[in-house]
């Protein structure tokens, strides 16, 4: 009995798995094109971008601040100045209290300095540098010099500032005056911006936003904590080796704390020069000590713990994400690359709550 041969199938002339990986391929190409055309066009308007995301970040701080108002039946317009008048007086208050204490303990300061000055240039001439005063008259001379034939490259370097001052002040005033109008109606402006997507789409995009919001808000206050405890180290450290202007440095450490890990390092750095023409250097080297402390207490345990707690990100995402964020664009990267990844995943989370076990916010 014969049976009929099976006619054996060709062979596919590429392999599914290659064919698989190649739509993955060139759909990733695709978003990473987007990504990086987003990021041309955000690093080109960056005079705007970068006020608009800081006004976001304001907003969000003053939330609370500015919901409860409004449950109190303050109108929109008042509870959103009320909010920025808060802000302004708090960080007013603050520099006023550096200035205050600064103005009364700089005579002292003054008198340390020179008696600290007058030990560094003892120990520099008696101690294992056996730097010699006619060597140190010699630095100085070429110092002047370098100064002398540098000046044009100064008054580059001061026009420059100049410039970046005035950006600096431009871009204050947009992110306020962008703040005022997200807390007095940004609900309305939320909702005319979704009007853009189509309408099949508006309810998932709006939970998704609601996510996004709340969890920018539990970043923020996130934020405060971390910068309270950076700046209750420092005090400590400060009140413990005797420095002088503890309390304004306490506060210089709280508000330069909200730029991640680099905003301890300023404060650390006046507080080891403050020790160092004080105290001398035994002191500055104990301070250095704290500060360093600090630093990776903040970079290594609290903004991954609990900063990635409140985003609902892991440590780990946290870290690396501040690390790429101050890779690819500096202080302004590590200030923003975090709030921008809590709200991106919390967005795409909202976008199926039932996939990723998420719950619609009651407010935002």
């Amino acid at each position: 009995m014969t049976f009929p041969s099976r006619r054996s199938q060709p062979a596919p002339a590429v392999p599914r798995g290659l064919v698989t990986a190649s739509e993955w391929a060139w759909r990733i190409l695709v978003i990473a094109g987007l990504v990086l055309g987003i990021w041309y066009l955000l690093r080109y308007f960056s005079g705007v971008a970068i006020p608009l995301a800081v006004a976001m970040l304001f907003t969000a701080l003053l939330n609370p601040v500015n919901n409860r108002l409004r449950g109190w039946g303050w109108p929109p317009v008042l509870a959103s100045i009320a909010s920025l008048l808060t802000l302004a007086l708090v960080l007013g208050g603050v520099l006023v209290a550096i200035g205050a204490q600064v103005a009364r303990e700089m005579p002292q300061l003054i008198e340390q300095s020179i008696a600290g000055l007058g030990s560094l240039l003892a120990w520099l001439a008696e101690g294992p540098l056996q730097i010699s005063q006619e060597d140190l008259n010699g630095y100085l001379a070429q110092l002047t010099t370098w100064l002398n034939e540098s000046r044009a490259a100064i008054a580059g370097w001061l026009a420059d500032a100049g410039v970046g001052f005035g950006h600096f002040v431009a871009g204050t005033a947009i992110a306020l005056i962008a703040s005022f109008f997200f807390l007095a109606s940004g609900r309305q402006l939320w909702s005319s911006v979704l009007t853009l997507v189509p309408r099949r789409y508006q309810a998932n995009v709006r939970r998704a936003s609601g996510n996004g919001w709340v969890s920018l808000v539990a970043y923020m206050r996130a934020q405060v904590l971390v910068a309270f405890v950076d700046a209750l180290g420092m005090l400590l450290g400060a009140l413990i080796l005797r420095i002088p202007m503890a309390w304004a440095l306490f506060a210089l450490t709280f508000i330069v704390s909200f730029v991640p890990v680099v905003g301890a390092v300023i404060s650390g750095t006046i507080a080891v020069l403050l020790a160092l023409v004080t105290h001398g250097w035994v002191t500055a080297l104990i301070m250095l000590g704290i500060t360093i402390l600090v630093v990776q207490t903040e970079g290594h345990f609290l903004q991954p713990i609990l900063l990635g707690r409140a985003v609902s990100l892991h440590p780990l995402a946290v870290l690396i994400g501040l690390a790429v964020g101050a890779t690819l664009a500096g202080i302004v990267g590590a200030l923003l690359v975090i709030p921008v990844l809590a709200f991106g995943v919390a967005f795409i989370r909202g976008l199926d709550p039932h996939r990723f076990g998420t719950a619609l916010p009651e407010e935002h």
